[in-house]
């Protein structure tokens, strides 16, 4: 028994100074941060065919939310990869204040790109049930400019006044925002996935359009659930710290689990272009 328990006792001695050196390497962090790097541009690529091929599908139509939702893809994604290909550089940027917001301005991009998402799901679910969305459009524009206008604050303040507790309210604030953004994920995701569910079985594409907005639903919900625990552990535990160079472990689990994942699956998922002119009636939706 004891034996037992001493080898379980070295091997997570081992572990944790495994994960130590990787942390203190200036070798495998440049080496993490440049896979996420390489993966974030690779998601980017992909946004933008998308959004080239449904262009090229349906150039008559304009700036449809689909490719609004393709092009801010591109340029989240390509932001991030910019911001971890040269991680190092940008730890040496002065002001500080440059760096938060940097390291800020991509998730607040994510935030946007995902809330069109929902917003595009509340306009069919009350466009099928017959209600006015008037009022869908200028509530996401109010709130994606609250958001812009609360963060632009903090980043004032700590640039006034660089003290920590002004850090963690940010921090607090991404979580809070991630919160809101998974439970309308749920609120909307959830009432067009029952109501798709009430339609006729015989109904085309149903069967189709219930799986893509039950797999889109369940992965945005999970990783802006798990995108808000993590950034609350952010704000209070130093060892979780996402903006310094000695976590690149603890950032590439957690970027690669509430970022690169999710989009990559969520544009396979949404991967089905719009019909071509003449076969159907195709509309953008203002």
């Amino acid at each position: 028994m004891e034996l037992v328990e001493s080898v379980t006792a070295l091997r997570l001695t081992n572990a944790v100074n495994w994960w130590d050196d990787v942390n203190g390497s200036p070798i495998w962090q440049d080496r993490i941060f440049h896979t996420l790097a390489a993966l974030f541009g690779i998601v980017s690529a992909v946004a933008l065919i998308q959004l080239v091929r449904i262009e090229v599908r349906v150039p008559e139509y304009g700036w449809t939310t689909q490719k609004v939702f393709h092009f801010l893809n591109f340029l989240v994604n390509g932001g991030s990869a910019l911001v971890f290909g040269f991680r190092r550089g940008v730890a040496k940027i002065n002001p500080g204040i440059l760096q938060h917001i940097l390291l800020d301005m991509p998730s607040l991009l994510f935030f946007t790109t995902y809330a069109l998402l929902v917003l595009f799901w509340a306009e069919i679910y009350y466009q099928a049930r017959a209600v006015s969305t008037d009022g869908l459009r200028p509530t996401f524009y109010t709130i994606n400019s609250v958001v812009y206008a609360i963060q632009i604050v903090l980043w004032l303040i700590m640039w006034w006044k660089p003290v920590a507790v002004v850090v963690t309210l940010s921090k607090i604030f991404f979580a809070g925002l991630s919160l809101f953004a998974a439970l309308g994920f749920l609120l909307y995701g959830g009432r067009l996935f029952l109501m798709l569910q009430r339609f006729p079985v015989e109904s085309k594409g149903r069967c189709k359009k219930l799986q893509e907005v039950g797999y889109v639903t369940t992965i945005c919900f999970s990783c802006f659930l798990i995108r808000c625990v993590m950034m609350f552990f952010d704000a209070f535990d130093k060892d979780a710290d996402l903006d310094v160079l000695n976590h690149p472990v603890l950032s590439f689990l957690y970027y690669l689990l509430v970022e690169i994942l999710p989009s990559s699956l969520v544009l396979f998922i949404l991967r089905k272009l719009p019909p071509k002119r003449g076969i159907t009636q195709y509309h953008p939706i203002r």
